[in-house]
């Protein structure tokens, strides 16, 4: 939006009423805005992007069956357990905001915080350019946000070129937060530039072990590059998280969700794989099943929680759950106590960790993968040692504290350098998986669909995806309004890349 003004208008008005009165008598109206600042455009940008898409429990709840994390036990089969959702089309909502975030630069013109805002926009159409490009496929990115330089019916850029641009405005991103100060209006870090721009770092090393299978040398040895300056983020402090507040406007999804808790179990794979690592968070995060407490177990033992297997016929899940069978989530998330609830987190200090882990054993830089395997760990643990909004009555007896912490790394947690790189390479996969429970963040599910890992169950006698029951999907179809509002880019871009079926089968060029 460009400079609102409204003088202009009530002059005409106001001549109209009585022409005795001159122009420069006039006062403006101290209720009617007459500028837009770039902190309001950052604030609503940043909202609009990072607030859940629908915060109520149903849907928040619902979002958790993408990735396996829980099971839905109703009756009743619901198409997110096999991500083949019930409206199965990305969007370039997205590129709306472009032209929003070129008017808050236009705003900090003669501002010191101007090159921070400058950065925002770029990091902004980064993060749309990739997460939409792995939604999809080939999208609009060199001219999406356009539409006021008359380009109406953007181009549809191969995935591999928005990759490489995304990878781009993220460098040109922490270029400017490089030079920047903080600024107003943000409501992820805080408006601290250091922060930012240690991000724009990270979120490269993301894209670049995203792509893992297409890398280039020359892309290799950029990861390395950044590694070895060290501007990253540091801790914890440094998470990229949206913290909901205590008021009816930006209050945590699953706030008074008891209804959905109830039929929301862990999943088998989530808990079968917190005991394996003999992990304290699952008492954070589910409730021990009814018939093994009825049983004689305690509350605190790790035997007295089950998880529910995702891929059992509706039917079957809730008579289960009728039986008390399943670990259902934990009452902390449900709670009327937890209003303000657990920020949703994008990206966290755990998981820069844990890619340069990874990319340390595929040989990409140097460094000991066991530090960073284990620098993560502590760091999630101590996320949820230290995390406000975490109800200590919910967990069972068996809360995390720095002694727990310490001596986490034994068994199956103990870093195997003695065995295969695979098995290392599992390790820090799951770890990752762990990092989105209850978070509705997607990654887990593209680590996923890049390495195998973890296994998510499949039974071709209950998945929806009709089209290919032995297979998950693999990528949103585009919107259908791409039919009629640019349907020669449209058509040209399935073409080329999906033999001219826009389908959830169909593999992207990421995954190739």
């Amino acid at each position: 939006m460009k400079k609102i003004n409204y003088i202009l208008l009530a002059t005409i008005v106001f001549t109209i009423a009585s022409s005795c009165k001159k122009f420069d008598t006039l006062n403006t109206n101290p209720d009617v805005p007459t500028s837009v600042s770039p902190d309001l455009l950052a604030t609503s940008v940043l909202k609009s992007t990072f607030r859940f898409w629908n915060p109520n429990p149903t849907d928040w709840g619902t979002a958790q069956l993408w990735d396996k994390h829980c099971t839905n036990l109703q009756n009743n089969p619901n198409p997110y357990q096999y991500y083949s959702s019930y409206w199965p089309y990305g969007g370039f909502g997205g590129a709306q905001n472009l032209t929003i975030l070129n008017r808050m630069v236009d705003f900090a013109s003669g501002s010191p915080m101007k090159p921070s805002y400058e950065g925002v926009r770029l990091f902004l159409k980064a993060w749309y350019g990739f997460t939409t490009t792995l939604d999809m496929g080939d999208i609009p990115y060199s001219e999406a946000g356009k539409a006021e330089e008359g380009i109406t019916q953007p181009k549809y850029d191969k995935q591999a070129d928005v990759f490489v641009s995304v990878l781009s405005d993220l460098k040109a991103a922490e270029e400017k937060f490089a030079i920047g100060v903080n600024f107003t209006g943000d409501i992820m870090l805080g408006g601290n530039a250091a922060k930012w721009r240690r991000l724009c770092n990270a979120m490269q090393l993301r894209v670049l072990n995203t792509i893992s299978k297409k890398i280039t040398p020359a892309q290799k040895a950029r990861f390395a590059e950044i590694v070895t300056a060290g501007n990253l983020m540091t801790g914890n402090a440094d998470n990229f998280q949206l913290a909901y507040l205590d008021n009816t406007n930006a209050t945590y999804p699953f706030y008074n969700g008891e209804g959905m808790r109830v039929n929301l179990a862990m999943s088998k794979l989530m808990v079968d794989s917190l005991k394996k690592f003999n992990d304290r968070r699952l008492f954070y995060f589910g409730e021990p099943a009814a018939y093994k407490i009825t049983g004689g177990l305690l509350e605190n033992d790790f035997a007295a929680y089950e998880g529910a297997p995702s891929e059992l016929s509706p039917n079957l899940l809730d008579l289960n759950r009728a039986a008390g069978k399943y670990s259902l989530l934990n009452k902390r998330y449900a709670s009327s106590a937890s209003r303000i609830g657990d920020p949703y987190i994008f990206f966290t200090y755990a998981e820069q960790c844990f890619i340069i882990a990874e990319a340390i054993e595929e040989g990409w830089v140097a460094g000991t993968a066991q530090t960073y395997y284990e620098n993560g760990v502590k760091a999630m643990l101590d996320y949820y040692r230290t995390l406000s909004t975490v109800i200590q009555s919910n967990l069972h007896g068996m809360a995390i504290d720095q002694t727990y912490i310490n001596n986490y790394f034994t068994g199956e947690a103990a870093y195997k350098t003695g065995g295969t790189k695979l098995q290392r390479e599992q390790q820090i996969w799951m770890q990752r998986y762990f990092i989105d429970f209850f978070q509705a963040g997607g990654m887990s599910f593209r680590t996923f669909q890049r390495t195998g890992y973890p296994v998510f169950p499949l039974d071709p006698a209950t998945t929806l995806n009709s089209g290919a029951p032995t297979q998950v999907p693999k990528r949103n179809m585009y919107p259908t309004d791409e039919l009629t509002k640019n349907p020669v880019n449209y058509k040209k871009a399935v073409d080329e890349q999906f033999g001219g079926a826009d389908d959830v089968n169909k593999t992207p060029w990421w995954l190739l």
